[in-house]
């Protein structure tokens, strides 16, 4: 999996990237991560990138014409490719960035990310770029760098190779559309609190079973919403129906 970034904060990108799970996947080759500066493009004397917007209004714009520029030089780099690379463009106004769309995208060879700042993108940049636009959630930053690293770390995840033996991206939350159940480690009873029983018992498919009704559970309260397209068994159903009764009685 490669990912560009075209960005006004190239270091930024670097240094979130090179820690942990995602460094070492970067060490090892599994990943790659290449920035461009769209600054470097410009063809404005002073290094601008930036204008004031046609018609009115606060803020600065951003040109399309760096922009552009910037994109070429990625695909240049990139090469030929039976598949164009997808360009995702970080944008409260975008669909919202979920599990599933990170297991798409992990799917891809390279993938682009351009990461906007001050009030916005020239449009026609967007439209050249055809752009798939992306959000992380219903709130503004001050730049497209965050929510990148935010979906480059989590569609890395699901990459072979990219997580060790003792990680696994199979018993995470939004697996099967499920929050993920309670952990515990030693020691087995602190500040009057214990591990439940069952999982110290050895007996691993009651051990399962429990996790499997404590996610369920736990989406129940938490995150409802996942529940109509979580991939449950005929028992499983019928125990979130038990869960659901008891708390309309309650």
């Amino acid at each position: 999996m490669n990912f560009y970034v075209m960005t006004l904060f190239p270091e930024m990108i670097m240094e979130g990237m090179k820690t942990s799970i995602t460094g070492r996947a970067l060490q090892s080759g599994v990943i790659s991560v290449e920035t461009f500066n769209i600054r470097d493009y410009t063809n404005e004397k002073h290094g601008h990138v930036d204008d004031y917007p046609y018609g009115g209004g606060a803020g600065m714009v951003m040109q399309a014409q760096p922009i552009c520029d910037c994109y070429e030089a990625v695909m240049k780099k990139i090469g030929e490719t039976e598949k164009k690379p997808r360009v995702i463009y970080l944008t409260p106004q975008g669909k919202v960035f979920n599990q599933k769309l990170a297991s798409e995208y992990a799917k891809d060879e390279n993938i682009i990310f351009l990461c906007g700042h001050y009030e916005g993108v020239d449009e026609r940049a967007l439209e050249l770029l055809e752009t798939e636009n992306v959000s992380i959630g219903d709130y503004v930053l001050t730049g497209g760098e965050l929510p990148a690293m935010i979906m480059m770390d989590c569609i890395s995840r699901l990459v072979p190779g990219v997580l060790g033996k003792e990680e696994s991206a199979d018993i995470e939350s939004f697996h099967d559309n499920l929050l993920e159940y309670p952990q515990y480690t030693r020691p087995v009873e602190y500040r009057g609190l214990s591990v439940p029983s069952i999982l110290l018992s050895g007996h691993h498919a009651n051990i399962e079973k429990w996790r499997r009704e404590r996610s369920i559970e736990r989406t129940l309260k938490v995150r409802p919403d996942l529940l109509p397209e979580a991939d449950l068994s005929d028992k499983e159903r019928a125990f979130l129906r038990e869960l659901e009764s008891d708390r309309k009685d309650n």
